[in-house]
């Protein structure tokens, strides 16, 4: 142990954000009105400081899609009023890409078309989560108390690759396996989960985190409110571990995963109808996941409790980045502009159709992802808007790293932190922020929906920008505490 290990004091608390009334759900280009309540959506937050108070964070979950900049600039503002003697840039929000959650301000990314007033707006839904977020982690700040930590790891199948790749060199976003052209799944899959227990002083467990790398959208297409498979994966867990038990899902870097395998799906459902879980597929994946993760927990959590530490280093970092912007070129100016012309064409013809139709709101959001592709070549021509600045959390936590951007990340990415990485398990967190994809040469190259400019502000090398001042700033970290 190094000089720097000293005690950490640990709080935590949660929140209920589901909302009452009407919401439009974000996670489709189509509009989802929705007033049935599937599940409750949640926010956890853990708070975490060192014995001598110069090192804090408070980790946030939130069942979202993502978080907006409005909700995170929100909530720091309040625990700048609140807890004096917090550094509000050590909140670290991120989410759980739940897409049966309601929308939030998205000034970066296509926004929806206006909706009846009886529809919650983004900015109504977003004060809320401000309030609950800053609620909980307020509660969270003033719980903590002197506690301990261990960590661990297992496998569970929840993620797969689901961009479909073609002999003709081209890659489509769940696209068919059962075609001749087919030649394979374009990246890897991966199915380690990062495990990170705390204790009170009487060493009783008194929550989690955990790092999973994929989304949470089985129920992607739903017009309800859900959690999706994490509310499932939280009942279970507490049921075999405690109903009082505090749980902090992460989504590790994912953006080309998810929940639904794209190879003999057919065989996969089959096995889950004669398990007893049902005959919709996507309720019984969730069910099948939350299985999964609860018997991980089972196996992981006695070895890990061999080996619970009251004194270790802990540092967290907020470090700014300014990312190389992808380049929009003549080729992909001239098709923005031509999507931009067909979608003003398609939304003429269907504007009798109403805002909330599926027409005319899939088309309002995709005449809006191109019109930014178009606005983005044009400041670029002016030579503005080359690159962006983003916010990246690096912690550690004695033998555990932790490393957050805002994005999609592609598991390439993900991957190479982890393969680098001088921690002994590293959390990879994606999400913690607005969102956008950012993907990998390959995927640039194959093209489709979540690669293509439209939906990717920064690219490929952006992402390896993210790989190499993360690790920078987790070595400073580790050469830092020393062992």
């Amino acid at each position: 142990m190094s000089d720097r290990t000293q005690g950490l004091r640990i709080g935590w608390a949660s929140r209920d954000v589901t909302p009452s009334g009407k919401v439009s759900l974000r996670g489709q280009f189509h509009v989802r009105i929705a007033d049935e309540v599937h599940d409750p959506l949640t926010v956890s937050a853990l708070a975490l400081e060192s014995k001598d108070a110069d090192e804090q964070a408070i980790l946030v979950s939130l069942d979202a899609v993502g978080v907006s900049d409005y909700v995170t600039e929100g909530c720091r503002k309040r625990l700048a009023e609140m807890l004096p003697a917090f550094r509000p840039d050590m909140l670290l929000i991120s989410a759980t890409h739940t897409h049966t959650a309601p929308d939030q301000p998205r000034p970066i990314l296509a926004g929806r078309p206006g909706l009846s007033d009886d529809v919650m707006s983004e900015e109504a839904y977003a004060d809320l989560l401000v309030a609950q977020i800053g609620d909980a982690a307020i509660e969270a700040w003033n719980n903590r108390a002197s506690g301990a930590v261990s960590w661990g790891r297992g496998h569970a199948v929840v993620g797969f690759n689901r961009r479909v790749a073609y002999f003709d060199g081209s890659t489509k976003m769940y696209g068919p396996t059962d075609v001749p052209e087919f030649s394979h799944i374009e990246g890897h899959e991966d199915h380690a989960v990062e495990l990170l227990f705390t204790y009170d002083k009487n060493r009783d467990l008194t929550g989690m985190v955990v790092n999973v790398p994929c989304p949470a959208q089985c129920s992607e297409q739903a017009c309800f409110v859900s959690a999706d498979y994490w509310h499932d994966a939280r009942r279970e867990i507490r049921k075999r571990h405690g109903e009082h038990l505090h749980i902090l899902p992460q989504c590790s870097a994912a953006g080309d995963l998810s929940p639904r395998t794209m190879l003999n799906r057919d065989a996969d459902a089959r096995m889950l109808r004669l398990r007893g879980l049902g005959d919709d597929y996507n309720a019984a994946r969730r069910t099948d996941i939350a299985d999964k993760l609860a018997t991980l927990v089972d196996e992981v959590l006695p070895p890990a409790s061999k080996d619970i530490r009251g004194e270790v280093d802990f540092k967290h970092r907020n470090v700014t980045v300014e990312l190389t912007r992808r380049r929009v070129t003549e080729n992909e100016l001239r098709e923005a502009e031509k999507q931009v012309a067909l979608a003003e064409d398609r939304l003429s013809a269907c504007e009798n159709a109403g805002p909330a139709s599926f027409e005319y709101s899939s088309t309002f959001r995709r005449r809006g992802f191109n019109r930014r592709v178009v606005d983005l070549y044009r400041a670029q021509q002016r030579g503005e808007q080359l690159t962006l600045p983003v916010e990246l959390h690096v912690l550690r936590i004695g033998d555990v790293a932790m490393c957050a951007n805002r994005f999609e990340y592609y598991l390439d990415f993900g991957e190479r932190i982890k393969g680098r990485s001088k921690a002994l398990q590293t959390f990879v967190v994606q999400l913690a922020g607005a969102g956008t994809y950012l993907p990998t040469q390959r995927s640039v190259q194959g093209g489709s929906y979540g690669a293509y400019i439209a939906s990717t502000p920064v690219g490929f090398e952006g992402g390896q920008e993210i790989v190499e001042a993360a690790l920078a700033a987790l070595d400073d970290l580790f050469d830092e505490g020393g062992e």
